[in-house]
């Protein structure tokens, strides 16, 4: 399985990803039946270009970013027609939708779930993008369906970005969702259950996973009261008294988005807010290989920071069936 992204069409070869501090971007090609990262190319933006939000301008200075998206497609070598988007977790609102029976035709499911995040969306659902993938069955039989609600104009903003680096965006998925479709990419369905926080410098996300099934989201924004560990560890605690946890098999934390990690009491390093989460849950933590899906060609060194920033990137191509 993989999580849906807000629009499909045929898979691309090159990833992109736009970050409220960088744009980045990497090429996969096939060699000997192994996927390879045959380039990757990454640009600094300035402060407030981009800035997600739910409602209202998310792409400040679009002629700044487009122009950067530009300068790093061309790095990749040759121009990509079409591209899969990462985007921030925080233009979407993501739900899980229980329903006791589902629908037989598509069409008809898709009112149904229209109908049920109606009341929470944060702005009219027919301005909404919304894209949904089936989740956990519960015991007593009901569908649970993973369900994103992002604002057609706010999705469009990031696509148009796109369009004046002369790619389409074809795909269009969150960065979270992406990593989880790189764990799943390169393990196939992990046993048990299994967590992972994703650390931006301006975000961070927790889901919880039963195998393949996500049965818990959660986006935390800069500037909240509560760490990221803090939120972390009263996420353990809410698995264990309402989802019926065990205890998970593996906790998975990984960074991606740039330097200045400000999820913690005050502005501090990657390593050490996943220091924190560490101790916090009593575990040792592990970070996404993307090269168990795509190794790098050998003139890519890969040191921590770049698997960071390539793992969304190579999970938002392997969740598109894109030959990874």
């Amino acid at each position: 399985m993989t999580l849906s992204s807000l629009f499909a069409s045929p898979a691309p070869s090159v990833a992109v990803q736009i970050a409220p501090r960088l744009v980045s971007a990497i090429a996969i090609a096939r060699h000997g039946g192994t996927s390879v990262v045959s380039a990757h190319a990454m640009e600094a933006l300035p402060a407030g270009a981009v800035a997600p939000a739910l409602n209202g301008q998310n792409i400040a200075d679009r002629r700044v970013v487009s122009q950067a998206l530009t300068r790093i497609l061309g790095l990749l070598g040759g121009r990509p027609r079409r591209v899969a988007l990462v985007v921030p977790d925080n233009i979407a609102k993501v739900s899980l939708v229980r329903l006791d029976s589902v629908p037989p035709r598509a069409q008809d499911l898709d009112q149904l779930i229209r109908w049920h995040v109606r009341k929470s969306a944060p702005f009219p659902v027919e301005e909404a993008q919304v894209t949904y993938s089936r989740g956990a069955v519960s015991p007593e039989g009901g569908q649970e369906f993973v369900v994103a609600l992002a604002r057609r104009q706010v999705v469009e903003e990031y696509e148009a970005v796109c369009t004046e680096a002369g790619a389409h965006a074809g795909i269009v998925g969150l960065a979270t969702f992406s990593l989880v479709n790189a764990v799943l990419g390169a393990e196939g369905s992990p046993a048990g259950d299994w967590l992972l926080v994703h650390i931006t410098p301006d975000y961070g996300s927790i889901v919880i996973l039963r195998g393949q099934d996500l049965i818990f989201f959660r986006n935390r924004a800069e500037g909240s009261e509560e760490s990221l560990p803090d939120l972390v560890h009263q996420t353990a605690m809410y698995y264990e008294d309402r989802l019926g946890g065990t205890g998970f098999a593996r906790v998975v934390v990984t960074g991606s988005g740039g330097e200045g990690w400000n999820l913690a009491p005050t502005p501090t390093t990657f390593d050490a807010i996943r220091g924190q989460i560490d101790t916090r849950l009593g575990v040792r933590t592990e970070t996404v290989d993307p090269q168990r899906i795509a190794r790098f060609s050998d003139r890519i060194a890969a040191d921590p920071s770049l698997l960071n920033m390539v793992a969304p990137l190579v999970g938002a191509l392997a969740g598109a069936g894109a030959g990874v």
